[in-house]
């Protein structure tokens, strides 16, 4: 994932003040592209690091309760085990939000002047309001934390493959997620708060909305096959007449293995022993979570807070109440 393993995801991101450059140019595990962008700051490497847990974190959260629930391995030279072997629709997931956190990461660290390289955006203050507020304050340079991305995380694939050009495509579309969920924040001026003038300025808005978005794409991705045309390679729908996929969609080349057993070489757990929502049916349903197989329930007593009250001022205080709680789990 993105030329770093497990163990490096971990461990590469301090590097000395004064020998950054130099311990840049030792990182085997980076290509040359990648090693340049390294030397331009000693918190480079620091805040791609940060992207790439951010989007493994996001990926964990919003497969929770799905069959694949994004496993990582720290016995494993990689992240994802062999999973990502197959050109399926959940690779896409994870490429796009690894992409989107580099991005997301970097450009935060330049509002945060965290980066020596970039800043915040000047260049939004070009454009027009027609008097409804003035730009102010620190609009974050997403542009430059694309092209960071860009640059970094695209640098090792090849593009005149099929796997090369669906990971391209998909990191695109997690970069483009997070453009779609700029928001525009205000703070009013004014004699008296009657907000005679107003400050604006563009930031991102909180990730989960990235990881939330990209689900969305993940639910709908396109089945795309590989093809040359003259000197030229593309990914095409799989049947003719098939809508072509947006840049901000996700593509994939193979259907998914089922992930209901365990398969130790792929990295695929299974879901035996996994707790599912009896009520549910959904993807989080003990129907479908458990592969048909059934499940157990099992009851157990828990500890929780009740009969909560407000007391002025200002707290809050709650009893504590032993609660008979059931649980389900796959067989």
């Amino acid at each position: 994932l993105l030329g770093l393993n497990s163990a490096q995801l971990q461990t590469s991101a301090e590097l000395a003040p004064h020998r950054y450059r130099e311990e840049c140019n030792n990182l085997t595990y980076l290509v040359a592209k990648q090693k340049a962008l390294c030397r331009l700051s000693q918190n480079v490497l620091k805040t791609v690091s940060q992207g790439a847990r951010m989007g493994i974190g996001e990926c964990q959260h919003q497969f929770n309760m799905h069959r694949w629930n994004c496993s990582t391995f720290t016995n494993s030279p990689y992240v994802f085990g062999h999973l990502l072997r197959i050109k399926s629709r959940e690779k896409a997931y994870v490429y796009a939000i690894s992409a989107a956190g580099v991005a997301y990461s970097v450009t935060r660290a330049c509002s945060r002047g965290e980066l020596t390289e970039c800043g915040c955006d000047e260049r939004i203050r070009q454009r027009p309001t027609r008097g409804r507020w003035e730009w102010g304050g620190c609009s974050e340079d997403l542009r430059f934390g694309e092209y960071f991305s860009k640059e970094f995380v695209d640098a090792r694939e090849a593009r005149n493959t099929a796997d090369g050009l669906m990971n391209l495509h998909n990191n695109e579309a997690g970069r483009r997620a997070i453009r779609s969920e700029m928001e525009l924040v205000c703070k009013c001026h004014g004699v008296s708060g009657s907000c005679s003038m107003r400050v604006c300025w563009r930031r991102m808005e909180a990730f989960r909305n990235i990881g939330d978005s990209l689900l969305r794409r993940f639910e709908g991705a396109s089945l795309v096959r590989f093809v040359k045309k003259r000197k030229r390679k593309k990914l095409r729908p799989l049947k003719r007449g098939f809508k072509r996929a947006t840049r901000r969609d996700l593509v994939y080349l193979e259907e998914s293995p089922d992930y209901c057993t365990r398969d130790q070489e792929l990295g695929v757990l299974g879901t035996i022993g996994r707790q599912c929502n009896k009520t549910s049916w959904g993807m989080d349903g003990c129907r479908l979570l458990c592969c048909g197989r059934g499940y157990q329930t099992k009851v157990r007593e828990v500890t929780q807070k009740c009969n909560c009250r407000f007391i002025w001022c200002c707290k809050v205080h709650c009893e504590k109440c032993q609660v008979t709680r059931e649980e389900h789990y796959c067989n």
